[in-house]
C-alpha cells in the first residue's frame, strides 16, 4: 500500500493537515508521500497562487470576502465552474505522477487536487484513482460539490450542509479534521524556556501568514496583572519586527514556529484566527478559545460553528477582544464549560480514525 497526500500552499492550514495525515500514516507503517500539488503540475503556479491569495487579504480581507461570495453564488448555480475547468487541465500530469510512482490511494486536503482527480476519473475511468478528500474547515467551501472522491472526511454536525450542496450522504465520514495524535501526546510545557513563573499565559495565534491587527489590542491585554502574552506572527516579518519594538517584559514575540502544540499546551487561554486547522489544534488540546480577526468567508463560518456550540467566544471589535480576554482569563467556570463542549464535539482521534478507514477500505487482508 502506497499513499500520496496532496495539498496546496494557499495558507498554511491545508499543508499542516496534510502533514498530520502523513505523520499518522507513517506511525502506522503505511508508506506515503506528501507533495504540494503545484510541484507536480506547475511550480510557477505555486508562487503565483500564493501571491494571489495574499493579495486578497489586504484591507482586512475585504477582497477575499467578495471573491468568496461570488464563489458561493456560482457554486449554487450547478454550472461547471471555472475552478473545475482550470484544474482539469492538470489531469495528465497528475495521472502520470500517480502511475509512475505506483500510488494506490490519494488523500487530498485541498479543493484543487480533488477536482483534478475527479477529472482524471471521468477521463480514465477504466483505471480509476481511489482518493479521499478532507474538508479542512467547518463549512463546505464553494465548488467542493464538484469533487467526487470515494469519501469526504468532514466534521460531525456538518452532514446536512454537505448533503445540501449535492454531496452524497454515503461518501461522508464524520470523524473530524485530522490532527496527528502526536500533536497532543508529545506536547510539553515550555513555560520555563520563556522565564514564565506563576503568570497566566495568553497565546495569540495569527495563522501561518500573521493576519490581523494585533498591535491595536496588545496595549489593553498587557495592562492585565500577572500575565504573559505570547504572539505567534507566522511568516509576517513586518508584524514580527514591529512587535519586537514594544518594550514590555510581559510580551513574547515569535515568528514561524514548529512547536505550536507546546505553546498551546503551556497557555491558559488562546486567542486565534479562526482557521479550520488552527481552531482544531486548540480544541483537541482542550484550551479556552477566543476567535479573533477572521478572514471574511470560510473563517466566518468556522467562527459561528464554534460559537454556536459554546466552544469559543466570538469577537468583532478590538474592544470585545480585550473585554472577553479579561473575562475568560478569570472565569474558570466559563473555561470549564468551553472545554466540556470541545470534548463533546471535537474528536482527538481524527487522524487515527482516518487511518482506520484506509486500513478497512483499501488494504487487502490475506
Amino acid at each position: 500500500m502506497k499513499v500520496l497526500i496532496l495539498s496546496c500552499s494557499t495558507g498554511g492550514g491545508h499543508n499542516s493537515c496534510a502533514k498530520y495525515i502523513e505523520e499518522e500514516l507513517v506511525s502506522n507503517n503505511i508508506e506515503c508521500q506528501f507533495k504540494d500539488f503545484f510541484d507536480i503540475v506547475n511550480n510557477k503556479a505555486k508562487e503565483l497562487s500564493s501571491k494571489i491569495y495574499l493579495s486578497t487579504l489586504g484591507k482586512d480581507g475585504e477582497i477575499f470576502k467578495r471573491v468568496y461570495k461570488i464563489g458561493e453564488a456560482y457554486s449554487n448555480t450547478g454550472i461547471k465552474s471555472p475552478v473545475y475547468l482550470a484544474n482539469k487541465l492538470h489531469k495528465k500530469a497528475v495521472y502520470k505522477y500517480i502511475q509512475d510512482n505506483n500510488f494506490d490511494l490519494v488523500i487530498v486536503s485541498h479543493l484543487f487536487p480533488a477536482l483534478t482527480l475527479t477529472a482524471i476519473n471521468k477521463s480514465y475511468g477504466y483505471k480509476k484513482i481511489n482518493f479521499i478528500a478532507v474538508a479542512t474547515d467547518y463549512e463546505p467551501c464553494p465548488f467542493f460539490e464538484e469533487a467526487k472522491p470515494d469519501f469526504f472526511i468532514i466534521q460531525k454536525g456538518l452532514e446536512e450542509r454537505f448533503i445540501n450542496k449535492g454531496i452524497k450522504k454515503e461518501t461522508l465520514v464524520s470523524t473530524g479534521i485530522p490532527i496527528s495524535s502526536r500533536f497532543v501526546k508529545t506536547a510539553k510545557n515550555i513555560r520555563d524556556e520563556y522565564n514564565i513563573k506563576n503568570e497566566k499565559v495568553i497565546l495569540i495565534m495569527l495563522g501561518s501568514m500573521g493576519f490581523g491587527r494585533v498591535d491595536e489590542v496588545l496595549n489593553g491585554l498587557l495592562e492585565e496583572k500577572d500575565v504573559k502574552v505570547i504572539v505567534v506572527c507566522g511568516s509576517n516579518k513586518e508584524l514580527y519586527n514591529n512587535l519586537l519594538k514594544i518594550n514590555n517584559d510581559k510580551l513574547i514575540v515569535l515568528g514561524f514556529v514548529n512547536n505550536i502544540n507546546d505553546l498551546i499546551y503551556s497557555a491558559n487561554i488562546v486567542l486565534s484566527k479562526p482557521g479550520g486547522i488552527s481552531s482544531t489544534e486548540v480544541t483537541v488540546m482542550r484550551k479556552p478559545l477566543i476567535h479573533i480577526f477572521p478572514i471574511p468567508g470560510i473563517e466566518t463560518y468556522n467562527t459561528l460553528f464554534f460559537k454556536d456550540r459554546n466552544m469559543s467566544l466570538k469577537c468583532d471589535t478590538k474592544e470585545e477582544i480585550i473585554i472577553n480576554t479579561r473575562m475568560l482569563l478569570n472565569d474558570t467556570g466559563l473555561q470549564e464549560k468551553m472545554i466540556k463542549n470541545q470534548e463533546k464535539y471535537i474528536n482527538r482521534e481524527s487522524a487515527s480514525d482516518l487511518v482506520k478507514l484506509v486500513l478497512e477500505k483499501y488494504i487487502k487482508k490475506d
